[in-house]
């Protein structure tokens, strides 16, 4: 039985990468802008307490929520000019790449 912590270890931001291209070959973000996109899914699940190996609660994300919180953060850096259907493409294909590891499982 993996836990949280394990999982978090097999978590590489560049096969993240990988695996978000896989599923939306037509995405036209660098790499760069796809990482970013992910720290800020990872500032989410932060934020919300989803990485406290602690917790034995069952995570369950709101794909609204965590839209509307990676879509803020953008507008409100300014880093980047990324369109909503792009962040949306990455958002799912990160939660897809979690999934595929177990990250959130108990």
């Amino acid at each position: 039985m993996k836990n949280e912590k394990d999982d978090l270890l097999e978590y590489d931001e560049d096969d993240a990468v990988k695996f978000i291209r896989a599923k939306n070959p037509g995405l036209s973000l660098d790499d760069d802008q796809i990482n970013y996109l992910i720290d800020l899914i990872y500032d989410y699940y932060d934020d919300r307490g989803f990485l406290d190996e602690n917790s034995d609660e069952t995570v369950e994300i709101a794909d609204d929520d965590l839209m509307d919180y990676v879509v803020s953060n953008v507008k409100r850096d300014g880093v980047y000019t990324i369109d909503e259907k792009e962040i949306a493409l990455v958002v799912e294909g990160e939660l897809g790449y979690c999934d595929s590891l177990g990250v959130f499982e108990n």
